[in-house]
C-alpha cells in the first residue's frame, strides 16, 4: 500500500471528511510516512480537525517530546517514533528558538510550553509549529513550570534589598492556556532560596525540591498557601523525576535504582525488578530523566557511553503495584534513540495527541 501511495502524487480522491475518518484511525506511528505522501496529506496530517476527531473516537495516545541544545544557539525539537518493526529512535521535528538552558517544559493537550528567562512559547505538536506567548507580567528567574487543570503555574522569584542584606522571594504567576492569558498572582514567599532540582504535581499540588542549601516546599494553589516539605520526601535529592498514578519515580543514579513515593503512605521504596536491567545499562549514565509514558508507564532517557560515543538511551518500563505496597517494574524496551549525545542541555516531556 505504501509502495503505491509513494508513487502517486495524489493518491486519495475522497473527500476530505472521509479520508480524516479513516487516518485518524491510523496510528500516530504512520504519520511521518503518510506526511511524505503528498501536500495534501501534510496538510492534514496538520490539521486540527484530524487530532479533534482522533479524540472523539477514543484514539489518543502518548508520545514523548525532547527539546535538546547542541551548541548555545542550536535548539532541536525532537520527538520519540518507533519504526514500524524497527527500534525507536529521537527524530528531528524541527528548530527552536534560543531559549536558556534552565528553561522549564510542561505540555497541555497536544501543546508544549517552555519557558526559560530569556522568552516563553508554545509548540503545537500536531503541526510541530512554534509561537511565542506574550510576555509574563511578574519578572521572575529560576522558573519552574507545572500545570494543574490546563493552568501552568509558574514558580520562579528575585531578590530584594531587605535592610543591608539582598533576600530572595519565591513567587507565583498563572497561564491559563485556554485563554492564552496571563493571570497575575501576588502569592510570595521569602527565604526559601532561588536553586531548586526539580518539581512535580500530586495531589493537586506543586512539590518544588530545593538543592542541599535551599528548602524544599510545597504550593497549594486552592489556598494560595506555601508550607515546607515533608521531611521523609525531602530526604532525597530527586531530580528528572515524574509522577505515575498519584507516585513520584526518580532514577536514583548514585545506587542505580529506581526509587518510589508514595504520598499516601508517605514513604520512599525501590521498584523491584530492575535491578539486573539497571545496573547493566544504567551504572555509569552522567544523566537521567523520568517521564509519564501512558498509563502505568514511564519512559526512562538516560546518557550513556555506547561504543565509544556518547548515546541518549530510552527505556519503556511498565510498573505494577502490589497488594502491601510493593511496586515492580519491568523492562518492555531499551533503546539507542540518538547517537552522538554531546548536548548542553536535554528535556523531555510526555504530550497527550
Amino acid at each position: 500500500m505504501s509502495e503505491n501511495m509513494e508513487k502517486s502524487p495524489e493518491p486519495s480522491s475522497l473527500p476530505d471528511d472521509v479520508t480524516i475518518e479513516i487516518v485518524a484511525r491510523v496510528p500516530i506511528s504512520h504519520y511521518p510516512i503518510l506526511n511524505r505522501v503528498s501536500k495534501s496529506f501534510r496538510k492534514l496530517i496538520a490539521s486540527p480537525t484530524l487530532y479533534e476527531r482522533r479524540s472523539q473516537l477514543g484514539y489518543k495516545e502518548h508520545r514523548v517530546y525532547a527539546v535538546l541544545r547542541k551548541t548555545h544557539d542550536d535548539f532541536g525539537f525532537y520527538i520519540l517514533h518507533r519504526k514500524v518493526g524497527c527500534s525507536n529512535r529521537l527524530v528531528f521535528a524541527g528548530s527552536l528558538p534560543l531559549m536558556f538552558s534552565s528553561g522549564s517544559y510542561v505540555s497541555v493537550g497536544s501543546k508544549v510550553y517552555g519557558f526559560s528567562d530569556l522568552n516563553a512559547l508554545s509548540i503545537d505538536c500536531t503541526s510541530h509549529t512554534v509561537q511565542p506567548i506574550s510576555d509574563d507580567p511578574q519578572r521572575m528567574t529560576n522558573k519552574l513550570a507545572n500545570v494543574i487543570d490546563k493552568k501552568v503555574y509558574l514558580i520562579g522569584g528575585s531578590y530584594f534589598r531587605a535592610g543591608s542584606w539582598d533576600t530572595w522571594k519565591s513567587e507565583v504567576t498563572v497561564f491559563d492556556t485556554e485563554t492564552q492569558s496571563w493571570e497575575p498572582k501576588e502569592d510570595m514567599h521569602v527565604g526559601l532560596g532561588p536553586f531548586r532540582y526539580d518539581s512535580v504535581v500530586m495531589e493537586g499540588k506543586v512539590y518544588v525540591k530545593g538543592d542541599s542549601t535551599h528548602k524544599s516546599f510545597v504550593y497549594e494553589p486552592e489556598e494560595r498557601k506555601w508550607e515546607l516539605m515533608d521531611e521523609v520526601l525531602s530526604s532525597k535529592a530527586w531530580e528528572g523525576a515524574c509522577v505515575v498514578d498519584n507516585v513520584l519515580y526518580y532514577h536514583d543514579r548514585s545506587e542505580t535504582v529506581l526509587r518510589a513515593y508514595d504520598p499516601e503512605q508517605s514513604c520512599w521504596s525501590v521498584v523491584n525488578g530492575l535491578e539486573e536491567f539497571l545496573a547493566v545499562k544504567t551504572a555509569h549514565s552522567i544523566w537521567s530523566y523520568a517521564v509519564t509514558y501512558g498509563e502505568k508507564k514511564l519512559a526512562l532517557f538516560f546518557l550513556q557511553k555506547h561504543e565509544g560515543k556518547n548515546v541518549i538511551f530510552f527505556a519503556e518500563i511498565a510498573l505494577e503495584r502490589r497488594q502491601g505496597g510493593e511496586i515492580r517494574g519491568k523492562m518492555e524496551s531499551c533503546d539507542v534513540v540518538i547517537e552522538d549525545g554531546l548536548f548542553e542541555m536535554a528535556k523531555f516531556v510526555s504530550v497527550t495527541v
